[in-house]
Parts: C-alpha cells; structure tokens; sequence
C-alpha cells in the first residue's frame, strides 16, 4: 500500500503537482488524478444516500460499494495496480438482478427526485456516469486502467438508476414521470 498520511497540511502541492501511491509526481490536472478525484466525489455522494433512510438490504450493499471505491482509487492511484476483482461486478450484477425484480417496467422516462434518498441516489448516478467518462479517458491514454474499472462503474450507475427507484418505493412514492407531452 502507498504512503499513508501522517499529517494533511503537507505543502507538497502547492507547485501544482500531486504524488500517486507509487511515490510518481504528476500534475493536479493529469487524467489519472481527475479520474481518482471524480472516484472520491462518488464515494461522497454515496455517503450522502446513506446518511438518509435507506432500507437494510441497500444500505449493506452501498457501503460495500464504498469500500470498493476505495480500492478502485488505490487502483487509480498505483499505475498497473489491480485491486478490483471480477466478482465485484458481478456482485453488482447479482443485486440489479434482485432490486430491479419487483419494479414495475418502465414506460416512460423519470426524473431524478421523489424521495431526499432517490433523489441523492440519482445525483451519485450522474457523478458515477462522469467518473466512468474519466477512467475511460484515462484508459485511451494506455495509462494502465483495468477493464474491470469500466465495467464496474458502468454497472454500478445502472444500479444507482435502480437504487433510486427502489428507495421512492420504499418511501411510498413512485417514479417522478417525464411528461413528454407536457405544455409548453
């Protein structure tokens, strides 16, 4: 494992630059370290859904999920580093398969809200769809990015969409309809 922090004030970036976990100095703006950023802004916006109410089933496999972002941040941050297995994506795979199961078919297409929890899931959806576009970029670079880390995070949208829905039905609520045939 890198280098772990003993204090946070440490100065070191004050020149632009930032250190990987392999000791490599890089630029603040290089993909890899906009791609961890985006990473660590997802983990927030899950904590965000898990500070609200949120079923037990849910909430075990969001924190679980965290975790693994973490590690897909080690990953990031250690150029040629696996730490995600394939198991996790199927994971992920197993629980959309469970949650997506009791839900009405979508005729339509839904807004993000409902419920302070769908809402906050769907925001952390979006942020993961951006985080995924970055691991992408970086991976065109030849930067060492495991495919395990795209597939990952396009699942795990997918089960943030589906997470959102199962949260504004547990709230007693159902899915905030788009009315395309609105007026305008």
């Amino acid at each position: 494992m890198g280098h772990r922090l003993s204090k946070i004030t440490t100065r070191t970036g004050d020149a632009g630059e930032t250190g990987l976990g392999d000791g490599a100095r890089v630029p603040k703006d290089h993909p890899r370290i906009t791609a961890l950023g985006e990473i660590d802004e997802l983990n927030s916006a899950l904590g965000l859904v898990l500070a609200e109410e949120v079923p037990a089933e849910l909430r075990a496999a969001l924190s679980e999920v965290q975790q693994d972002l973490f590690d897909l941040g080690g990953e990031l941050s250690i150029p040629g580093h696996r730490l995600l297995k394939p198991e996790r994506v199927k994971l992920l795979e197993s629980h959309l398969a469970a949650w997506n199961k009791d839900l009405a078919p979508l005729k339509e297409f839904i807004l993000p809200g409902g419920s302070r929890a769908a809402a906050a899931a769907h925001l952390a959806r979006t942020v993961c769809r951006r985080a995924e576009r970055s691991v992408v970029t970086l991976s065109r670079k030849k930067a060492k990015v495991s495919p395990q880390a795209r597939r990952y995070l396009n699942r795990l949208s997918d089960l943030l969409f589906v997470a959102g829905r199962v949260l504004n039905r547990a709230a007693g609520l159902g899915d905030v309809q788009w009315r395309h045939q609105r007026e305008r």
